[in-house]
């Protein structure tokens, strides 16, 4: 997963190019601009010299693209902030490719060894790295979940489709937050705080 000459870059200079390449798009201006052609060059370079599959972007991208559609039609609704719409597309979906090529070609950890350098508050490191290990078992919950909802929905076309999915969701909320309060009550327990 982790391409060759990128790979051996050191994680504090990837994440500095990466926070680099934000900072540069943050500060384009607010309507679409030439300029914005700058960061999506830098990008472009990175991925063809990560080797990036174009279909782990774009499905990663797909993920992240509900969330930017939701902050972009919400300035919508204001009458001045209309044209910072495309923006505000432009803006986010190049932010994001960057995380995820950061992502990418740097370990999780690697990234929390530089962040804790640069003495980043300690709770919210630990959030992080907390989140990124209950992360896999958050998801392999919701299989079973699904596989269980599968195996006792007959059909009953969408609307009961929907229906048993919302449940799910919703079920998932709450095991994850009682598995949540255990899982601080065991901490607090052994001293942590």
């Amino acid at each position: 997963m982790r391409c060759g000459r990128v790979g051996r870059v050191p994680p504090a200079a990837k994440l500095a190019l990466a926070f680099a390449v934000v900072l540069l798009t943050v500060l384009l201006p607010r309507k679409p601009d030439p300029l914005y052609a700058v960061p999506a060059a830098i990008l472009l370079g990175a991925v063809v010299a990560c080797r990036v599959s174009p279909i782990y972007l774009l499905r990663r991208l797909l993920w992240a693209e509900f969330f930017i559609l939701g902050i972009a039609i919400l300035s919508l609704f204001s009458p001045e902030t209309r044209p910072v719409c495309l923006a505000v597309l432009l803006k986010s979906n190049l932010c994001v490719t960057a995380m995820l090529l950061l992502t990418w070609t740097t370990p999780f950890h690697e990234i929390l060894r530089v962040l804790r350098r640069l003495r980043l508050p300690a709770v919210m490191l630990a959030t992080l790295a907390l989140m990124s290990r209950y992360l896999p078992v958050l998801g392999e919950e919701a299989r079973r979940m699904e596989r269980a909802r599968a195996s006792r929905t007959y059909g009953g076309g969408r609307r009961v489709i929907w229906r048993s999915l919302a449940t799910v969701l919703g079920q998932l909320f709450i095991r994850s937050a009682d598995r949540a309060e255990r899982i601080y009550l065991a901490m607090t327990a052994r001293g942590w705080k």
